[in-house]
């Protein structure tokens, strides 16, 4: 945009300041030749809102009168480009053949909306019939001869208004076209009389908009005096008061809304600007006199008086004089007696003559600069024919050979830049606002995972060094210390570390800097990652991740899928088939056999095992260790805002009706069309008349925007609504729900189900092979039914089918197997871009959906053509079983018309809507900006790809006749990818949900109500600070924990609710034990390391009895080791509750402020530590300090805590006397300690110079290439061969250059909002992550192929040298590797992408293993040699 003020005044004096701001949409960005015309979010490209703002500076505190006056330009509102010529000719200009004004009736009443003051100056004594309509001025300056090549364009502008116009659909709106050659009237009239004439056009238009008037209120107490729309905000102290609104809006352009727009809307402003001053007081007439004078010339006008002012007779004379209460002065003239727009009547002469032209010369300077500013933003170079604007210098005329000659340079500049740098522009201005980013940043997640290893994190047990140190490897941990090297013990077998994590969190990768000296094999080799909420749960996430000998400071990072069932992978075969020999069975459409981890919101402990390369042999060393991972919004939870609020809100819809079939509770399940609308549409519906439709900012958080074309079947439909569904259509009506936990398997009926679906293909005896669509509907089917791949497979073994004859995968050949998924990739982008355009076209605009076809129409089993009027019977076979599956498409369905062949078509026989973007079509406006990227329908010999016209055909429907059979199975592809991802986001949900109630309790329509009052929490904060005294609380989840888990009796509150905030949870609601449990050890890991001074026990609902009374140990310490830590005391509760009655029976609630009954165990010293022990143990009946008789006998009946009276639950004992543990909450009281650099040795230390000297020490053994006879590629480039001589020294392993392929956000098209895909805003990447693995074989004699290892692949830095060795050394003639795993998952970095041809293969060339291995051995450089070092890897 642009920003620029000027100050004016006459005779030295400062009267005034002017403004000029200007807006440029970004609805539309970008360069000349890749933004024009409309574009499928309804706006034109180069669009700008100028607004002139002029004001009388004041006095502090004084009110500030002022007034603005608003107009826009930009390109012609219709479906138009330009194409360059490779001759410096002219561009073409063409305009669409398909439906050129198509949105154009959105641009405009996008400006009714905006502009539309007819209701807002009726209250404040406006004329209501004065603004009746709105009224919208098109100046149009193209030029319009014959034979001129911008004629074109005007005459579909005046079709696209006469159009519009017959819709009817602006009732209230007045949209006149003017059309003004400006070029053909400067050559043939001068500069002069084009001016004269603009004014003369433009004076009805200017004076029926008229401008906005007002004042700004420094103070706020002065509102209630003003008479007028009050508008302010936090912003700044004032308010702002109009008193009158702009009805309207002027609107200029020109081809590209650049010179001849900015010089016509300078001499249109200039009049308004004039005005201005004149309703302000302030006078621009060069002779003050001829001001005075003309209050007769205009038949009894009288001029209205500025703010401020007032009018009154003089009592003695009848005179009339003015006030002017702003200065508290009066006089006998009137303050601005002329009459309003007078100047409009002027010739050019006349004007100069009469006015003051310092202040037009200080406008001319701001509208030189705002053109050359919307000009480089658009073409590259500074505006052109800007020498006019200076016409009333008085050496205006100078330079005008001079202006000639620097047009003809600009001219140049901006071809050049046109059709060389345009698209990396593009791409900027894309970048800069944040569209597109799954294409331009493909790989960056939109919620960026989060390091949880610090800054709170620590080691549980401290990790030995060789040399001295103080820290206990906490270093490793921090992230000032990049450089840091850790020299474990020596000759260890093993180093194992014991991560615990600031907080808790679903583990995603495990991030690793290789930190060694000269000597690289000192880092381990290979690692086994464990996790788990607590320390004695944890379970083996990856064993064996491979850990190359990189070069120092490397970053690597291991993927960490989560715990997967060893059942799981028995029947899937994942195991046994990463091992094999043969690679035919790669998933390259999708992954048919997906082993889904265990996701876990709650992991805290992490355990990491270290290998070293050999072992016993040398001294591992270590470097910074980072833990990566995504939590859920714990505080938003407990206080019942933002994100957290919603999760809570979301498990207690599950909770309230588990058993619904909701899309809660099972994402699959079938929506109606009509009633299922995205909710930022819903939104944007709604939004406000003053939303920034330049911006959008009051109705989107994020910018998305972006392009599409095409024709208009069905009247009244919106642009690319095909999307409007939250999640998927369904054909079948399902009963099974999503389970709200992940342990608990779908039910025998599903799988069940599953297999009568199968049956209904295959016969009931199995004897017919399925067809590739047939395989992906019963995979449609399966994920309907929410069964995972091991649930099919266990459901397809039962009855002896073998899973892999029904695996897409395998039933398409190779070669149309990478040509349907380069078609599924492109469709997923393209739905992708016009997702985001649908939400755009959205902002302000009230848009109904009303399409019966969605994005894919996928036709489940047994769902045939509905015959009647449908003409294309596409879909005529049916099983004769199916319709006991799946209920059919009878009754009455709409009939479509198909916009190829225009033949009647149902909706069983159209394609989805997203065969349209993938609809091949020889028109012109088919080429786009690189496929996805410009919203116009301009081109300028880039590749062609996808048109970005077709969006606009998303209106119609294609039948399956005239689409291609590719796309069709695009379609169902593409389908099919949505599905996973929804499953994998429903798992995600359900994890989270599964750890709220391991943290809140089940009983979340409890917890929200209470939550819902802000009494609880300013009630829980003055109890917590009457409990503490001063203090901190120091254990309060989620940044303190339970490090074991604890036996918890099964109707009680989950323990660690134990530690929640005190306003979280029900005040009935309490933690108890197991009945036969009479000890519990609690262990506390506090959130940093603190100074404790005690702790606190808040008593249960229940009270205590003499039998449940605990007896309280306590420990600290801050290892995990029991032998280090150090007793606090021990406490007898029942000893100390025995002078006070309260402790026993029920809780008797008191006022508000009260504070809970509590017992509080106080140290004798405060202790530094981090871990807290407390045991909670039961008196044994017969000990001495219990007598039942006696005590029992001091209790009511009505206070007996094991009464059923009054309590939640009981404890769960046959018998109600049973006494157990229990508590209310714990507390830890003390004062954090202040985080300290840690203790280092100085430089000089000998420990320093021993560890420098160690690190300095050099191997005694070199890799050296290994020279190769002859290789060979084959399977995509993914297997390589290499053949060696015979004398070649032993294989000790190779080297892999890193991988340049990236893992892109963005798979399948948009299922729902693009910006909430999940609750827990977790990525598909992180829920099921791909992972590489490279397989090593060597030829052993005779003639057999032995596998020497697989090594799980770290990912990081493209082109990252990374070095593995083998198990063994190998002497062989021949080797092989193959690239293993995930393969399909990964995509080419579009920036280094080769565009010049089509790539048939589905799989990244990124992948490619050519040029990037290498083999070596082992050898002394001082036994080879000077020459032979230079084969050095």
């Amino acid at each position: 945009g642009f920003a620029e003020c000027r100050s004016f005044g006459s005779s030295g004096q400062l009267e005034g300041i002017v403004a000029l701001t200007a807006r440029r949409s970004r609805l539309h960005p970008g360069t000349r030749y890749l933004a024009r015309g409309l574009n499928s979010c309804f706006s034109t490209g180069n669009e700008v809102e100028c607004e002139q703002l002029v004001w009388v500076p004041k006095r502090a505190g004084q009110t500030v009168p002022f007034n603005t006056y608003i107009w826009r330009r930009g390109t012609i509102p219709i479906w138009w480009g330009a194409e360059l010529k490779i001759t410096a000719a002219e561009a073409e200009i063409y305009v669409s053949d398909r439906d050129p004004y198509k949105g154009s009736l959105q641009y405009y009443q996008r400006l009714s909306k905006r502009y539309d003051a007819r209701n807002l100056d009726v209250g404040l004594g406006g004329s209501q019939n004065r603004k009746a309509l709105v009224p919208i001025v098109c100046i149009n300056l193209l030029r319009n001869g014959e034979g001129k090549s911008e004629s074109i364009l005007v005459e579909h502008f005046e079709k696209s208004l006469n159009h519009i116009k017959s819709t009817g659909k602006l009732p209230y709106t007045r949209i006149h076209l003017i059309n003004y050659d400006w070029h053909a009237s400067t050559k043939l009239k001068g500069e002069q009389q084009t001016i004269e004439e603009l004014w003369k056009l433009l004076k009805a238009p200017t004076v029926s908009i008229g401008v906005s008037e007002g004042d700004y209120l420094p103070s706020r107490q002065r509102i209630k005096d003003c008479r007028g729309e009050i508008i302010y905000n936090d912003d700044y102290e004032g308010a702002f008061c109009l008193r009158s609104h702009q009805n309207g809006v002027i609107r200029f352009n020109c081809a590209d809304s650049l010179d001849r727009t900015n010089a016509a809307s300078y001499f249109g402003s200039l009049q308004v600007f004039v005005e201005q001053c004149r309703r302000l007081g302030i006078s621009l007439d060069s002779d003050l006199a001829l001001g005075y004078q003309s209050m007769n010339n205009y038949g009894g006008y009288i001029a209205p008086l500025p703010p401020g002012w007032e009018k009154r007779s003089d009592a003695v004379t009848g005179k009339t004089y003015y006030i002017d209460h702003n200065t508290k002065t009066t006089t006998w003239m009137h303050p601005c007696p002329d009459k309003p727009w007078k100047r409009f009547d002027m010739t050019f002469e006349e004007f100069k003559r009469s006015t003051i032209l310092s202040p037009v010369s200080q406008l001319a300077d701001v509208f030189l600069l705002a053109g050359d500013i919307h000009a480089t933003l658009y073409t590259g170079s500074k505006a052109m024919h800007s020498q006019i604007l200076s016409i009333f210098n008085e050496d205006a005329g100078k330079f005008k050979q001079f202006s000639a000659a620097q047009n003809m340079k600009i001219t140049l500049q901006r071809r050049y830049k046109n059709a060389v740098v345009d698209s990396s522009r593009q791409k900027q201005f894309e970048m800069f606002l944040g569209m597109r980013l799954f294409k331009h940043l493909p790989s960056i997640p939109v919620q960026p995972l989060n390091v949880f290893s610090r800054p709170s994190g620590f080691f549980l047990k401290p990790v030995a060094n060789m040399f001295a140190t103080a820290d206990g490897g906490a270093g490793l941990l921090s992230f000032k210390r990049k450089d840091l090297v850790w020299v474990c013990q020596e000759a260890a077998d093993v180093v194992e570390l014991f991560i615990y994590l600031g907080e808790p969190c679903h583990v995603c990768q495990l991030l690793l800097t290789i930190s060694h000296g000269a000597d690289d094999t000192t880092y381990p080799s290979t690692v086994d990652i464990r996790a788990g909420c607590y320390l004695d749960k944890l379970k083996l996430v990856v064993e064996g991740a491979s850990i190359p000998q990189c070069v120092n400071g490397t970053n690597l990072i291991i993927p960490l899928p989560g715990p997967i069932s060893a059942e799981d992978m028995a029947v899937t075969g994942a195991g046994a088939r990463l091992h094999a020999q043969d690679t035919s069975t790669k998933s390259l459409l999708y992954d048919f056999e997906e082993l889904e981890g265990e996701l876990d919101y709650l992991t805290r402990v992490v355990a990491l095992t270290f290998y070293p390369a050999k072992s016993g042999k040398s001294t591992m060393t270590l470097g910074e260790i980072e833990i990566i991972g995504v939590s859920l919004p714990w505080k938003g939870i407990f206080t019942n805002e933002g994100p957290g609020a919603r999760l809570i809100e979301l498990a207690s819809k599950k909770e309230t009706n588990p058993f619904s079939s909701t899309s809660e509770s099972n994402p699959f399940l079938s929506t109606s069309t009509n009633e299922n609308v995205t909710p930022s549409v819903q939104q944007s519906a709604s939004a406000n008349l003053w939303a920034d439709l330049l911006t959008g900012e009051d109705s989107f958080s994020e910018a998305v925007s972006q392009p599409s074309r095409g024709n208009v079947l069905n009247e009244g439909s919106d642009l690319l609504d095909f999307l409007d569904q939250s999640v998927v259509e369904i054909h079948g009506a399902q009963d099974d729900t999503y389970s709200s936990s992940q342990d608990v398997r779908p039910s025998d009926s599903s799988s069940q189900q599953y297999i009568t679906c199968l049956k209904s293909l295959v016969g009931p005896t199995m004897e017919r092979k399925l067809d590739f669509i047939e395989a992906m509907k019963l995979e449609i089917e399966r994920l309907r039914m929410n069964l995972s791949a091991a649930e099919r497979d266990r459901a397809l073994l039962s009855v002896g089918v073998d899973p892999a004859t029904i695996n897409p995968n395998l039933l398409l050949d190779d070669s149309y197997m990478g040509r349907l998924c380069k078609v599924a990739n492109t469709l997923a982008l393209l739905g992708q871009a016009s997702f985001e355009d649908k939400i755009t076209a959205a902002i302000g605009l009230n848009t109904a959906d009303d399409n019966v076809i969605d994005f894919w129409n996928i036709v489940g089993i047994g769902e045939t053509c509905s015959g009647g009027l449908c003409e294309v019977h596409a879909e005529t076979k049916a099983s004769k079983s199916a319709s006991s599956v799946v209920s059919s498409a009878g009754g009455s369905q709409p009939v479509l018309l198909c916009s190829q062949c225009e033949r009647k078509v149902c909706k069983v026989c159209s394609a989805g809507r997203g065969a349209l973007l993938l609809t091949v079509s020889n028109s012109r406006e088919v080429s786009n900006y690189n496929g996805v990227s410009s919203q116009s329908g301009s081109s300028h010999g880039c590749q062609v790809d996808v048109s970005s016209n077709r969006s606009v055909a998303l209106e119609g429907v294609i039948c399956k006749q005239c689409c291609h059979e590719t796309v069709l199975d695009a379609l169902i592809l593409d389908y099919v990818r949505v599905l996973i991802s929804l499953r994998r986001g429903a798992r995600a949900d359900s994890a989270a949900h599964k750890a709220l109630n391991q943290v809140v309790g089940s009983s979340l329509r409890d917890y929200l109500p209470e939550r819902n009052q802000s009494s609880d929490s300013q009630r829980a904060f003055k109890v917590l600070r009457h409990l503490l005294n001063g203090e901190k609380s120091l254990a309060e989840f989620p940044s303190a924990s339970f490090l074991h888990s604890v036996e918890t009796a099964a109707d009680s509150v989950p323990f660690l609710s134990l530690l929640a905030p005190l306003d979280s949870g029900s005040q009935h609601s309490y933690w108890k034990a197991t009945p036969s449990t009479t000890c519990v050890e609690f262990i506390v890991v506090l959130g940093s390391l603190s100074d404790v001074s005690g702790v606190i026990l808040l008593v249960s609902p229940c009270g205590y009895s003499a039998a449940d009374a605990p007896t309280v140990q306590i420990w600290a310490s801050n290892k995990i080791h029991k032998e280090e830590r150090s007793s606090m005391g021990k406490w007898d509760v029942q000893s100390l509750i025995t002078s006070s009655p309260d402790f026993y029976g029920p809780e008797k609630l008191g006022g508000e402020d009260e504070v809970p009954r509590h017992v509080k165990f106080a140290f004798r010293n405060p202790v530094r530590c981090r871990i807290i022990w407390i045991t909670l143990r039961l008196q044994r009946p017969g000990s001495s300090s219990v007598n039942f008789e006696k005590d029992f006998n001091l209790l009511s009946l009505d206070e007996n805590p094991f009464a059923q009276v009054n309590r939640r639950a009981s404890f769960g004992g046959s018998v109600e006397s049973d006494p157990c543990l229990h508590a209310k909450r714990i507390l830890v009281v003390g004062s954090p300690v202040m985080k300290d650099m840690g203790v280092t040795s100085s430089p000089q230390s000998p420990d320093q110079m021993n560890l420098k000297n160690w690190l300095e020490r050099a191997p005694r053994l070199n890799r050296f290439k290994v020279p190769i006879e002859a290789e060979r590629l084959s399977d995509n480039d993914l297997s390589l061969e290499q053949y060696l001589s015979p004398a070649s020294p032993l294989l000790a392993g190779f080297r892999l250059d890193a991988f340049t392929a990236i893992k892109p956000r963005v798979t399948h098209a948009p299922s729902s909002d693009i910006h909430d895909m999940s609750v827990t805003f977790l990525e598909d990447r992180y829920i099921s992550p791909a992972v590489l693995y490279i397989q090593v074989s060597f030829l052993q004699e005779p003639y057999s192929m032995v596998t020497i290892a697989d090594y799980r692949l770290p990912e990081t830095k493209a082109g990252t040298p990374m070095y593995f060795d083998f198990p063994k050394e190998v002497q062989t003639r021949r080797i092989s590797f193959r690239l293993l795993g995930d393969v399909a998952a990964f995509a080419d970095d579009p920036t280094e992408q080769d565009d010049s041809g089509f790539r048939a293969s589905s799989l990244a060339s990124g992948l490619s293993l050519s040029n990037r291995i290498k083999l070596y051995y082992y050898a002394d450089p001082y036994e080879l040699g000077k020459w032979a070092s230079l084969s050095a890897v």
